[in-house]
């Protein structure tokens, strides 16, 4: 089971090369940053995390410039979003992002993808909040034709590019996971364009999980080649033992305070954590 980090890197708080670094060196698996391109000041939409909303969503760099920077600074850990807002974003700009951050950091590049909660954000952006939904499908649909396909193209209601050369390509396959709590609409994207979920904490995933592979079973598809990554845990060696006797592919602890010395000092601590839980990781 892989062991990796999250955290709001923004203009205030450690530096994402540097804070990379310290990841790499303390044998963590990969860095996985959030976006939100902006917080309209209405706050019309509560937080689902509740209210104040902390200030660090309001900072938060880029994730693509973001993680290049971390991807400059280390060799070895995966690079990630945790999760971007697709349906914020052109999806044939998006595209090469993606490729060219998997391109440059050697194929260590994985693409989280979340539906966004914020609806006066998602509208500043042309996107009608009941439509996110469709739209982020189509928009990774028409992203995956670009990155494997020699001459992309796609046509939707909602994206569409006409046929396309684009390069570079990413290096291999990039995994899409999709972030979110599971129901039946979540669902059915996981099975449809996902090759993994991620749960936000790891309430109930012995029973989750299990509805997961086997609406994966149900549509031809091998659980075994399914991630299963939640976000947002505190680590302690009951709760890494925990999700790896459920199969949990890889576990991504959240720093709650990123300034500097805080940072550091969490990444210390759940080092200590690994060590003295029986895990691989």
């Amino acid at each position: 089971m892989r062991i990796s980090i999250t955290a709001m890197i923004t203009d205030t708080s450690i530096r994402p090369d540097e804070f990379a670094r310290a990841i790499e060196d303390l044998g963590f698996d990969g860095l996985y940053v959030p976006e939100h391109t902006h917080i309209p000041v209405s706050r019309a939409t509560p937080a689902p995390m509740g209210e104040p909303l902390p200030d660090n969503y309001r900072r938060l760099y880029d994730p693509f410039v973001a993680l290049t920077a971390a991807a400059m600074a280390t060799s070895r850990i995966a690079l990630g979003t945790g999760v971007c807002l697709v349906a914020e974003r052109d999806p044939i700009t998006t595209a090469k992002s993606v490729a060219s951050l998997d391109h440059l950091s050697g194929g260590r590049f994985r693409f989280g993808v979340g539906f966004g909660w914020n609806r006066e954000e998602m509208e500043d952006h042309g996107v009608a909040f009941g439509r996110r939904r469709a739209v982020t499908r189509e928009r990774v649909l028409l992203m995956r034709s670009l990155w494997d396909d020699e001459v992309g193209s796609f046509s939707g209601a909602h994206a569409s590019v006409s046929p396309s050369a684009v390069w570079p390509k990413p290096t291999g396959h990039v995994p899409v996971w999709l972030g979110g709590r599971l129901g039946p609409k979540f669902l059915a994207a996981l099975v449809d364009y996902c090759d993994g979920w991620i749960p936000m904490g790891g309430s109930g995933l012995s029973t989750t999980i299990p509805q997961v592979h086997a609406a994966l079973e149900n549509a031809g598809r091998d659980p075994s080649t399914f991630d299963i990554i939640p976000f947002g845990s505190v680590p302690t060696p009951g709760k890494l033992e925990y999700f790896a006797s459920l199969g949990v592919t890889e576990v991504v602890c959240n720093v709650a305070d990123p300034s500097r010395d805080s940072a550091l000092r969490f990444l210390d601590d759940a080092r200590a954590a690994v060590e003295n839980a029986d895990v691989e990781g």
